[in-house]
């Protein structure tokens, strides 16, 4: 047996019941919606931020694409200036610019899972477990360099202390409120990390016991 096909693993057996191959297909399904949900993620707002304020009785909004932001940038951002702060499209450039090919990339992978029948399915399907947690990860790191690297020469430098405003659930800067938010597509991502954990158990259940009978064979040879 070839190193290519002791990763790819076992096919069904010919002979194998209808109702016995429904056990291969759930995790090539549970597989197949998660790749499709990450794709369809990327081109939906992963966060959101709402800035409350007495002077903005309606608050002001912020959407946060993969690779672009949008809503009340301009306001914010002249807010922004006044405490320090740095204009927020400098955040997470290098992330931006790779995003899209990055999630796509890891959607394939999952979609490329379908056909290894193995333990090394695992790697596959990895980063699209890790990726929306990584992606809360890097945008609380942005948001805690942002609020703690405040310029000293604006105007209000010495009005406000450095802050870590928070990536979910409310915060308070001076008389202002923050309300984090994941967006629709990162509530796509995590059903795409519950559909591939759930998968897995499926994968594990089918294609285990064929494995190890691949396995036993070739060691009675």
């Amino acid at each position: 047996m070839s190193k290519i096909q002791k990763i790819i693993g076992p096919r069904a057996p010919a002979d194998t019941s209808d109702e016995e191959r429904k056990q291969f297909l759930i995790p090539t399904l549970l597989f197949a919606a998660a790749g499709i949900l990450l794709l369809i993620s990327i081109f939906l707002p992963y966060w959101q931020m709402e800035l409350r304020a007495p002077q903005y009785p309606k608050g002001l909004h912020i959407k946060a694409y993969l690779d672009e932001l949008e809503g009340d940038l301009f306001e914010i951002n002249t807010l922004n200036h006044y405490i320090g702060m740095r204009p927020l499209e400098e955040a997470a450039q290098f992330e931006r610019s790779i995003s899209i090919i990055a999630i796509t990339a890891v959607a394939l992978l999952v979609l490329a899972a379908i056909f290894i029948h193995t333990k090394w399915v695992v790697l596959l399907v990895l980063p699209a477990i890790l990726m929306p947690f990584m992606f809360l990860a890097d945008l609380q790191y942005w948001m805690w360099n942002f609020g703690t690297h405040l310029n000293d020469e604006a105007p209000l430098s010495n009005a406000i202390d450095p802050f870590v405003p928070l990536v979910l659930g409310k915060g308070n800067i001076a008389q202002f409120e923050t309300v984090g938010l994941p967006g629709t597509g990162l509530y796509l991502a995590f059903l795409a990390v519950i559909l591939v954990v759930v998968g897995l158990y499926f994968h594990r259940k089918a294609y285990k016991p064929l494995v190890e009978k691949e396995q036993l064979a070739a060691g009675g040879n």
